[in-house]
């Protein structure tokens, strides 16, 4: 399982790194470390360990990571640090923008590997999992409702509807395929399915929750959306799914909310300067004092 913030701009760009980095200590004369090599360019290793890496990123995705797709990576990191030595032979790797570009995707990096870290040697445990879920019960439990209603524009429409359905209550759903102008229930009679009140407008859940079972409301329901009839079929208590079907989610929720946390504190032990300049920074570079004059 793989947590990554928003912060964390790893991907491709950082295999780039790699190389590029690679490319530059070959120029630079450091000595290579001593490991499989999968491919060498104009006398620069590529590791068999970084294409391992992109491989089973690959395979994480659900991609073949079999022996022509690891070729085709070998072959495109080959062709990277290509012209990864071209760049640096420029001297493009000093550039501003580009050692900027290259520094933050060392930062992204670097903080992939610490949330790694963290969640390596801190797991979620089964008692903490419990508790969530239990949390999730008691915040979940209420009544959902499973209803049919007809929207009109007019409250003497609305009226009339509700006359016919005194004298007919089975009339509702023809009514609602006749005269309601909600076009997402309107071809089903009207039908809502199973929904939370709390999910409605206010006062549309209010209406709903204090009907009977088979009854409808005897007087317009007004929103913002018009004037509605409805109909309550049947209503039940809110279903939780078991802590099986949900530990992933649960897990991944107290993960984050745990790295959350690590990252509060650090943040509030740290001497953090912003500096104001930098926060209002103009929109547009300024003009030359001369500008315009001849």
């Amino acid at each position: 399982m793989s947590i990554k913030p928003a912060i964390l701009l790893a991907g491709a760009a950082s295999l780039l790194t790699l190389i590029a980095c690679t490319s530059k200590d070959a120029v630079q004369g450091s000595a290579p470390v001593k490991e499989a090599v999968a491919a060498t360019v104009n006398g620069t290793p590529i590791s068999e360990r970084l294409v391992d890496l992109m491989l089973k990123q690959r395979a994480g995705l659900g991609r073949d990571a079999g022996p022509e797709a690891r070729k085709a990576f070998i072959d495109r990191l080959a062709m990277q640090l290509l012209i990864s030595q071209e760049a640096v032979k420029k001297g493009l790797d000093k550039a501003p923008e580009v050692a900027d570009q290259v520094e933050l995707i060392k930062q992204s990096v670097l903080v992939d590997a610490f949330v790694q870290d963290y969640l390596k040697n801190n797991p979620v445990s089964e008692d903490a999992l419990k508790a969530e879920y239990e949390k999730l019960k008691t915040q979940s439990a209420g009544t959902e409702y499973k209803a049919r209603h007809i929207l009109v524009d007019k409250e003497a429409d609305a009226k009339d509807i509700i006359a016919k359905l005194n004298k007919n209550p089975k009339a509702f759903e023809a009514l609602a395929k006749e005269k309601s102008k909600d076009p997402g229930s309107k071809t089903n009679g009207g039908d809502l399915g199973w929904f939370d009140p709390s999910g409605m407008v206010p006062e549309f859940g209010a209406a709903v929750s204090k009907l009977a079972k088979g009854k409808f409301t005897e007087e317009p329901v007004k929103t913002q959306f018009g004037y509605h009839v409805i109909l309550l079929e049947d209503s039940r208590p809110k279903a939780v799914p078991p802590l099986d079907q949900l530990k992933p989610s649960l897990m991944r929720q107290l993960q984050e909310q745990n790295l959350q946390k690590v990252f509060d504190d650090m943040k509030a032990k740290a001497k953090i300067e912003i500096a104001q300049a930098s926060i209002a920074a103009p929109a547009a570079e300024a003009k030359p004092a001369d500008s315009g004059k001849k």
